[in-house]
């Protein structure tokens, strides 16, 4: 197919250096990105008029969970690849929590064959760190990178043996994968369900201390500054958790960090009532929303640049699980619809962030940090791209998603930042430009 993409905004340097926004248009063939110009000619090409909506590289998103093989009933590959579209994202990293548990050859190259077959979106797959994410075993990283897997991980799970986490950034230093860790010290969660403060105690739930991620965080920054391997925290939440990680990053230290947009604009005291008295089970994820002081270090560490990523943190759930009680219902949201337009509404359009940095957290940093094989808004490259409306103005309801899943604390919201267009690997995968 021959796409032609006239009258895009992008930033300036794509065409001339000396300017910070252009219009200009994108051929695209075969594929790939041929030609980025003014005024382009083509006889034969199917031409859309993108009336100055921003084209970037498509959005890519280090934490998903499309549940596939064995929990289809909430995901799948599919209905997964078609909300990160329909979000922007062209590239997602996806989690080993799945039934059977992705820590062997056979499922890692199911979930990459897969996402081959459905070809809406690049779906890379991640392996387990240890056997069925018990923590006890460690898994062969070695069989779980020819199976395609780009990273390693537990998570849904902290790994709670020092000494099996030790060996394991050892091991994956060896075959030079990322370790990405949900960082949790059960012998302090102790089972809670929302963060341990004053929401917790006044509805009398167990509650979840914030050290549980934080003395995690500071094992894996220390264990990377000994055994070299890269350390990647995942949903970082807490303010200390963002301290030990400036620390290690002084130290030049293989770290990383994301954060995911409910940790950014959410606190436990926005958590609202379902009914009378009962706490909304929609606002429950693992780790939870924390504390006003907390929320508001990860926006510090998001605008000082010590976050180096957003990630949705995607976790669907039926509704039939998420209607249980606040401290019966799993953990976990659907994030891959809402994050741009959350992250571009709350920050770039009050001038806290600027448009390049959030792009950069949201594609560019983490193509470089996984070392992804994406394509991206660049001559000669594969044709991975996103286009938005960031003026259009738009409502978050039921029937706003393409997951099969609904559980969004973001319903009722009006954002900015409507996805037009969702391109991977030269064809068209989104398309909302004339509706």
């Amino acid at each position: 197919m021959k796409l032609l993409l006239k009258n895009v905004k992008s930033f300036g340097h794509f065409i001339n250096s000396e300017k910070e926004f252009e219009v200009f248009d994108v051929l695209i063939e075969d594929s790939k990105v041929t030609k980025l110009a003014i005024d382009i000619k083509s006889h034969d090409a199917k031409v859309y008029d993108c009336k100055k909506h921003f084209l970037y590289s498509g959005l890519i998103d280090p934490q998903v969970h499309f549940r596939e093989p064995g929990f289809e009933y909430k995901e799948d590959i599919e209905s997964g690849s078609r909300a990160a579209v329909k979000g922007g994202f062209t590239s997602v990293i996806s989690m080993p929590n799945t039934l059977p548990t992705a820590d062997n050859y056979e499922t890692v190259k199911y979930m990459w064959d897969k996402q081959l077959e459905v070809g809406i979106c690049r779906v890379f797959p991640t392996g387990a760190v240890t056997k069925s994410l018990r923590g006890e075993e460690l898994t062969d990283f070695d069989d779980l990178k020819k199976a395609h897997a780009v990273a390693l991980t537990d998570d849904g799970k902290g790994i709670q043996s020092d000494e099996i986490f030790y060996k394991a950034m050892e091991n994956a230093a060896k075959v030079d994968l990322p370790l990405l860790d949900h960082s949790e010290d059960e012998s302090l969660s102790k089972g809670g369900a929302i963060h341990l403060g004053a929401i917790s105690e006044k509805f009398k739930i167990k509650g979840i201390d914030s050290n549980s991620e934080s003395v995690h965080v500071k094992r894996g920054c220390e264990a990377s500054l000994k055994t070299g391997a890269h350390f990647h925290v995942l949903h970082v939440s807490t303010k200390s958790s963002i301290d030990f990680i400036k620390e290690a990053k002084k130290k030049n230290a293989r770290v990383t960090v994301e954060v995911s947009p409910h940790h950014l604009l959410l606190c436990d005291e926005d958590i609202p009532l379902k009914g009378d008295k009962e706490l909304d089970a929609n606002f429950k994820m693992n780790p939870p929303l924390r504390s006003k002081e907390d929320r508001q270090a990860c926006v510090e560490g998001l605008l000082d640049g010590t976050i180096d990523a957003i990630a949705t943190d995607h976790a669907p759930h039926s509704p039939q699980e998420k209607a249980q009680s606040i401290d019966k219902a799993p953990f976990g949201i659907i994030g891959l619809e809402t994050a741009f337009p959350l992250i571009y509404t709350e920050f770039v359009r009050t001038n806290k962030m600027s448009l390049q940095n959030l792009f950069n957290l949201m594609s560019d940093s983490p193509r470089k940090i996984f070392k992804l094989e994406s394509g991206h808004l660049q001559e000669g490259e594969l044709a991975d791209l996103v286009l938005f409306d960031l003026d259009e103005e738009f409502s978050v309801d039921h029937d706003f998603f393409a997951s099969k899943s609904k559980n969004s604390p973001f319903i009722n919201r009006s954002l900015f930042g409507a996805t037009k267009l969702t391109i991977t690997n030269g064809k068209i995968v989104y398309n909302s430009l004339d509706v």
